[in-house]
């Protein structure tokens, strides 16, 4: 049957209730085995199946608190105690026979633990068969054979088919293999001639939901020899030891969920078993098989079964990568055209636009737009260049690890639906948010018939009485697939992140170039603190004799000169001392780029105690209020030169300032400032005299000042140059907003290690 109109309008249920199913605690096991829990060291019976009287002629309370070791021989109690000390995988499963048992004598016996409490699964054997290596060998060599000589793995999954059927003789063993959304598609199938074919269908992702999918990962085989059976509860209901129900995640008897029983019987399987494929530790798929009678099978053939599952596991990469193999080396020619090319040119991204139609076979795209600093260069099909600056706007929050991809892209955006018919599949790798680096591939949209195994959209039915049901209907439903490209192959977004990784290589490489003459500049730069160091030492001496000369002057004659020879001594006396002066703090400025910073966890709010208490004397005198809003965050820095940083800021938030009384606010913000995106911003802010924009930059070169010697309490005019350097030495900034006559604010940032 086709999709019809009515289908949009079907009422939107799915199973998604019964992922809520605590399916490994269901307290109750399928009937054609016993269940123990016991408890260690004794193996005390603490629960055990409602069904030993029928299986063992015992009632389950004779059993209870009773010790398994009271039923069991000296022989099997000594090999038991001796597998309580191995991998139960090793042991697995173990003969046994219980001593007054009235019907049933030989078990196999299955063993795991689970919270801290010993399992133990009997299962009736149910022939006299003696279970050895060479049984098992000529179970699995033939089939182990043929998955090795698959050439595909089309041909893998077909004959593992052929030889589980062959082994088991189910009705139907199919191979159905998982979706990128988890939905299923029946890739292979070996059947019963008068049965319809499921080969080629689609089932929706709920009909196996993903309580039952975990535990398919748990378990690699799962049994359900009769769905008409009835299940057996565990006596008592709550484990003694837990207080809860037994946690059965590992049971190969747990019984099955009553929704599972109704999907199977609305299918008219009667008995069925799945076979776990796993991939890189995930589920790939099943080998469902299907009876449509009751049917059991012996542990003998479910273990060897299971062991031709885990190796078909084995082989699913293998068979998968040679596949791979010839597209690979196509991609990695294309790859190594791009390496060669772009070193050539000056920009990277220009090596991408040279050759577009390689850059389009890298993913069998059909249109390719390269951005390059929010400029497009288009080839092939695409979006027009308005619709490509409003996608690009709106993917950027979406890209993930460098990369976005859809086959769907209206479906998460809907403005796409007006140009799909080249844009319903995106692939967006990013090079360089910052500088909007990216290539965009486009696919078209294709159209699809998908043949399903009944309506997904009608996962499951509402009954009368209000109850949920699993869908009754499997026959066959096409739907037309809409606004949707071919799918994204694993091994073409690899390529394209591979790309990436070239394109970072390079600039690696161009970066190291750049880092060779860094690393000159810094030699040049060091050479000249180095100088500035020197000069400045050397220019102290001269400059000292000088000033005691003159004072000596002044003291032994100043009787003899008159006042104006006295005056001009005076001066030069104070000009040689701030001389000295600023020879002082050009030498502490020189010092700051050759000193290794201290790095360390610092309080800030005991670093600026200790500064305003060095400053107490000058606050006192000069009527100053300091407010600290909230406490002050721990950061790691070197605290003396940040205390130099707070304390050159404080003082001139003092220094420069005509009011009565001196406002002094310090504190930080978080996130985002208007002239920043910074962590956090730390700032001084004062109720001075405020700063003309236009000297917001000179306020920072050394010596600078804005106003004559003497005025606001004189000084060098090199603390704000200081405070620079060491928050930069810090990977930080500093920068001043400010109202001229009314105050300003000096924001700077501090980010862990110096340089």
């Amino acid at each position: 049957m086709s999709q019809s109109k009515d289908d949009s309008i079907v009422q939107s249920i799915d199973l998604t209730a019964y992922d809520k199913e605590f399916l490994h605690l269901s307290g109750s096991v399928q009937p054609h085995g016993i269940l123990f829990a016991l408890k260690e060291p004794q193996l005390e019976i603490i629960q055990v199946s409602d069904n030993t009287f029928e299986l063992l002629g015992f009632q389950p309370q004779e059993l209870l608190n009773k010790s398994l070791k009271d039923f069991l021989t000296a022989q099997e109690l000594l090999f038991i105690e001796g597998c309580l000390l191995k991998d139960f995988e090793s042991v697995n499963p173990i003969k046994l026979s219980l001593n007054n048992s009235a019907k049933v004598k030989n078990f196999d016996g299955i063993l795991h633990r689970c919270d801290n409490i010993l399992i133990l699964e009997l299962e009736p054997k149910l022939t006299q068969e003696e279970r050895d290596f060479i049984r098992f060998y000529h179970f699995v060599k033939g089939a182990i054979a043929k998955m090795q000589n698959a050439s595909t793995l089309s041909e893998l999954c077909q004959n593992i088919t052929q030889e589980v059927q062959k082994l088991t003789g189910f009705d139907r063993v199919m191979i159905y293999q998982f979706d990128g959304k988890q939905a299923g598609k029946v890739v292979a199938e070996e059947k019963r001639e008068d049965l319809p074919s499921y080969l080629g269908l689609h089932y929706p992702a709920s009909d196996i939901p993903e309580q039952a999918k975990k535990l398919y990962t748990l378990n690699h085989l799962r049994l359900i020899p009769d769905i008409n059976s009835q299940p057996k509860q565990l006596i008592p209901p709550y484990n003694s030891i837990t207080n809860k129900p037994l946690d059965l995640s590992y049971a190969v008897l747990r019984s099955v969920s009553p929704c599972h029983l109704e999907y199977l019987k609305n299918m008219g399987v009667t008995a069925s078993m799945s076979i776990s494929l796993n991939k890189d530790k995930k589920l790939w798929g099943l080998i469902a098989c299907h009876h449509y009678s009751p049917k059991y099978v012996s542990y003998e053939v479910r273990t060897a079964c299971e062991f031709l599952g885990q190796v078909m596991s084995l082989e699913l990469t293998n068979k998968e990568e040679n596949e791979k193999l010839d597209y690979k080396i196509k991609l990695k020619t294309i790859q190594s055209k791009f390496i060669e090319t772009m070193p050539s040119t000056e920009n990277f991204m220009d090596g991408l636009v040279k050759d577009k139609t390689d850059l389009l076979s890298l993913v069998d795209a059909q249109g390719v737009a390269i951005c390059n600093n929010g400029d497009f260069s288009l080839a092939g099909n695409t979006p027009n260049k308005s619709d490509l600056h409003d996608l690009l706007e709106w993917v950027e929050a979406k890209i993930d690890n460098d990369i976005f991809y859809t086959d769907c892209l209206s479906k998460i955006y809907p403005t796409a639906e007006k140009f799909k018919h080249v844009g319903s599949g995106l692939i967006v790798l990013s090079i360089s948010q910052m500088q909007k680096n990216y290539v965009l591939w486009f696919r078209p949209e294709m159209i699809q018939t998908v043949n399903w195994g009944g309506n997904p959209q009608q996962s499951v039915v509402v009954e009368q009485d209000g109850r949920l049901s699993p869908r009754k209907s499997f026959e066959l439903w096409q739907e037309t697939v809409r606004s949707q490209s071919l799918p994204w192959k694993p091994r073409e977004i690899d390529a394209v992140l591979e790309l990436r990784s070239a394109i970072v290589s390079i600039v690696l490489r161009k970066a190291d170039e750049l880092a060779r003459i860094n690393i000159e500049l810094a030699r040049s730069n060091n050479e000249l603190d180095a100088f500035a160091y020197i000069a400045s030492h050397d220019l102290k001496e001269p400059l000292r004799g000088i000033h005691n000369y003159s004072n000596f002057l002044i003291e032994d004659y100043a009787e003899i000169l008159n006042a104006e020879g006295v005056s001009k001594l005076q001066t030069l006396v104070r000009l040689t001392q701030r001389m000295e002066d600023l020879i002082n703090s050009l030498l502490h400025f020189s010092r700051l780029g050759r000193v290794e910073l201290s790095v360390q966890q610092t309080d800030l709010n005991e670093l600026v105690s200790n500064v305003i208490d060095v400053l107490s004397i000058s606050l006192k005198e000069s009527h100053v209020e300091i407010h600290i809003p909230r406490p002050l965050p721990a950061i790691y820095c070197d605290k003396v030169q940040v205390s130099e940083v707070f304390s050159n800021l404080i003082t001139n938030a003092i220094k420069y300032n005509d009011k009565a009384t001196k406002k002094v606010e310090i504190g930080f913000l978080d996130g985002n400032h208007s002239k920043k995106e910074l962590p956090t911003v730390f700032y001084v802010k004062d109720s001075g005299i405020g700063i003309k924009e236009k000297y917001f930059d000179a306020i920072f070169r050394i010596f600078k000042r804005l106003h004559t010697v003497h005025k606001y309490g004189g000084g060098t005019g090199a603390g704000l140059t200081i405070a620079k350097k060491i928050v930069e030495r810090h990977n930080g900034e500093i920068w001043v907003e400010s109202t001229y006559g009314k105050g300003s604010t000096f924001y700077f940032t501090l980010q862990g290690k110096g340089g």
